[in-house]
């Protein structure tokens, strides 16, 4: 048993995972044999390299590239000198040039004084899951694949990020006569594969009853029932906002259920914070929910949002919150020049403590433009 216990390169290389380790160089020091079956490369080949070097090239779901610094899990997990948390695929590079879908995760190695003296990483590959959620991205896509509209008194812009393949956010916009949009906005609990499914009724939610919008509280209680009646024991839950803007007027009228509360950007940037109360879908059922109303002007701009934009916490564990979401805006001069979604992100994770954003964002921006429909 001793010798067993000793033998720590005989126990890693019995693992079906792969596993290498690096120095605080990120050298690498040792690559077992099953990093060597999953990605064809043999140890003579890695050990000695660094592991930022040409070899497995780790990106995230977007294509974002990991090695380096700032994005690299395991560095990252030997400067803070916890396990970091990874996405729930990466992709890497295999000797024959092939992307391999893995799971990973990185630890901090110490020494018996307790100083970090290297990490280790540990991968499998994933591809057969891969298969399924990009079968199932397809779907749930489809779902938001929305016209949106088409008419010079609004533009209307929607950006949807997953934190995994599928996310657990739906959003829709929806011409409901001449003149009036409905929209709807959902957040449901958690993200990843069971929040993305209950996107799903969401999207048959809002299909069969998206007519109710007229009056938006009517909406809001009947999506509460429905989809109570689907999570049940689970405890899930989906927080939300919904609205009609009409388009002749800029008049507002939308309901809350534990969303985030709409912004909006006026001409002269003053910032508004409309009030969205109300209890989360799913949660109690049949309780009341409550109307607000608003006007835009035009040049105005309204922003709908999941948590997920404002919900980021930085190294010292301080959150971003609705109010440095709204800094970072003026920062990037909107209202006065079009949000980019790719500037936004990059700012977002400026402040945040980790290789990407940790939650599902979606973000929907309605500006007023106030011109009379053509005819």
């Amino acid at each position: 048993m001793n010798d067993l216990l000793s033998s720590s390169e005989v126990i890693l290389n019995s693992l079906s995972d792969g596993v290498y380790v690096c120095d605080r160089e990120r050298r690498v020091v040792f690559w077992s044999k099953s990093a060597e079956r999953i990605t064809g490369w043999r140890p003579e080949e890695v050990v000695g390299r660094l592991c930022l070097e040409d070899v497995l090239c780790h990106e995230d779901k977007d294509g974002h590239r990991l090695c380096g610094e700032e994005h690299c899990p395991l560095h990252r997990a030997m400067v803070t000198g916890v396990i970091t948390s990874v996405p729930l695929i990466v992709f890497a590079r295999g000797r024959d040039g092939q992307k391999i879908p893995m799971q990973v995760t990185t630890a901090p190695i110490r020494n018996e004084a307790g100083e970090v003296i290297g990490g280790v990483e540990t991968f499998r590959d994933v591809s057969p899951m891969l298969l399924d959620l990009e079968r199932a991205k397809e779907i749930q896509a489809s779902t938001l694949r929305h016209k949106l509209p088409d008419d010079p008194r609004l533009r209307v812009s929607t950006f949807f990020m997953p934190y995994d393949i599928v996310g657990g956010d739906y959003y829709a916009i929806n011409q409901l006569d001449e003149n009036r949009y409905g929209f709807f906005l959902a957040d449901m609990e958690g993200h990843g594969v069971a929040a993305g499914l209950y996107t799903m009724h969401l999207s048959n939610l809002w299909n069969l009853h998206s007519r109710l919008l007229t009056k938006p509280a009517e909406f809001a209680a009947e999506v509460n029932k429905e989809l109570g009646g689907v999570v049940g024991r689970d405890a899930s839950f989906a927080t939300a906002v919904c609205g009609v803007l009409d388009a002749r007027n800029g008049a507002l009228r939308f309901t809350g259920a534990g969303g985030p509360p709409p912004l909006i950007i006026r001409a002269n940037w003053r910032v508004e914070k409309l009030k969205a109360s109300g209890v989360a879908f799913g949660v109690v059922e049949d309780v009341p929910y409550q109307e607000q109303t608003a006007r835009l002007e035009p040049g105005d701009a309204m922003l709908l949002f999941s948590d997920g934009a404002f919900e980021i916490h930085n190294a010292l564990g301080e959150q971003l919150g609705v109010d440095g979401f709204i800094e970072i805006l003026k920062n990037l001069d909107y209202p006065q020049t079009q949000l980019r979604m790719d500037q936004l992100e990059e700012e977002l994770l400026k402040f945040s403590n980790e290789i990407r954003l940790q939650d599902d964002v979606t973000i929907i921006e309605i500006r007023f433009g106030g011109q009379p429909p053509s005819r």
